[in-house]
């Protein structure tokens, strides 16, 4: 299930129900983590013909891969006891998804090349040639157009396969789709759980290098190890957690500078000589305006982001809502 209603979220949408009303062979671009076979499956489910085989070129390795794809025969090889039916037959009248096609070597592109054509192959060690008729799906999180150029991926292969593309956006670049599939990922874990204030916004500033992939399995670890409802910033897994460290250190960071700044420029001119002692004696200023001045100078130097300014105050969340509305200020 594709979750998310952003611009490129609906254009996706657009395109998987016009995919999946005919059978063209489609490429799925995007990083890793980004939901291509999530895609795939979506596609494939529209017509809802034949089985849906998923063959991961990536985990394909060494002279067995043909034998993967194609199958073989008895006795085809040392090791070979039984015939096997490989991925390609096993996908007649249905989908084969080719994820990360990127990584398949060049004698077997070609040797896929000869399945798109001519819908026929033969196992590994067998005279006989068999048929298979199926609709491809591939996905790469490369370039595939520089790795023909370079040599690495055959000119042709990407022609019968390029017919139509979805380029699928990192999560970086739709973040307002984040809450969304927080919900739906936590529906999945099953119970009643929810997320605080705070652990969404360090959710919604992170920029999940693993995707779509890597906020489910943050889903999942912090269901895994709060047995209450409520999930906080203490549930995070690492990489979050580093994350929320380095923003605290930025912003101290950033505070220690124009503290530094400030005290510089008020010793740039010396007072004249009858002001010495006013300035010198230190005013009293009540605890309360330190407070609301302290609470002030936390989201200035943290634009707003009010976890961030929280931690940098050392306090809850709730309490900083509370103060807010005290002292009127904007957050």
């Amino acid at each position: 299930m594709l979750v998310g209603q952003s611009p490129r979220a609906r254009q996706v949408l657009r395109l998987i129900d016009k995919l999946g009303s005919c059978r063209w062979p489609a490429l799925l671009l995007g990083e890793t983590g980004t939901g291509k076979e999530v895609v795939a499956r979506e596609i494939h489910s529209r017509n809802n013909e034949g089985p849906f085989v998923t063959i991961d070129c990536s985990s394909m390795v060494g002279p067995l891969m043909e034998s993967e794809l194609f199958g073989h025969v008895k006795g085809a090889f040392t090791g070979a006891a039984t015939a096997k039916l490989g991925l390609i037959e096993a996908a007649n009248g249905g989908t084969a998804f080719f994820d990360e096609i990127g990584e398949l070597p060049l004698d077997l592109q070609a040797k896929l090349l000869r399945v798109l054509q001519e819908k026929e192959f033969r196992p590994l060690g067998s005279l006989i040639t068999r048929r298979s008729d199926f609709r491809i799906i591939a996905a790469t999180n490369r370039d595939l157009a520089k790795e023909v150029e370079k040599g690495a991926f055959r000119r042709d292969l990407f022609f019968r396969l390029n017919v139509i593309n979805i380029r699928l956006s990192p999560l970086r670049e739709r973040t307002e789709d984040i809450p969304a599939l927080i919900n739906h990922f936590l529906e999945r874990a099953g119970g009643s759980h929810r997320l605080t204030s705070e652990v969404m916004e360090v959710l919604l500033s992170y920029h999940w290098p693993g995707n779509v992939r890597e906020l489910e399995n943050c889903i999942q670890h912090m269901v895994a190890i709060n047995s209450g409802p409520l999930l906080h910033v203490a549930d995070l897994p690492s990489a979050l957690q580093n994350h929320l460290i380095q923003k605290k250190s930025q912003y101290l960071t950033a505070a220690a500078a124009t503290g530094a700044s400030t005290s510089e420029s008020s010793w740039s001119e010396p007072a004249p000589e009858g002001e010495v002692q006013a300035q010198r004696l230190p005013a009293v200023i009540p605890l309360i305006e330190l407070e609301r001045r302290a609470i002030a100078n936390a989201l200035e130097y943290t634009k707003g982001d009010r976890a961030v300014a929280a931690h940098l105050l050392g306090i809850g969340r709730t309490t900083l809502y509370r103060k807010l509305k005290e002292y009127k200020l904007a957050g």
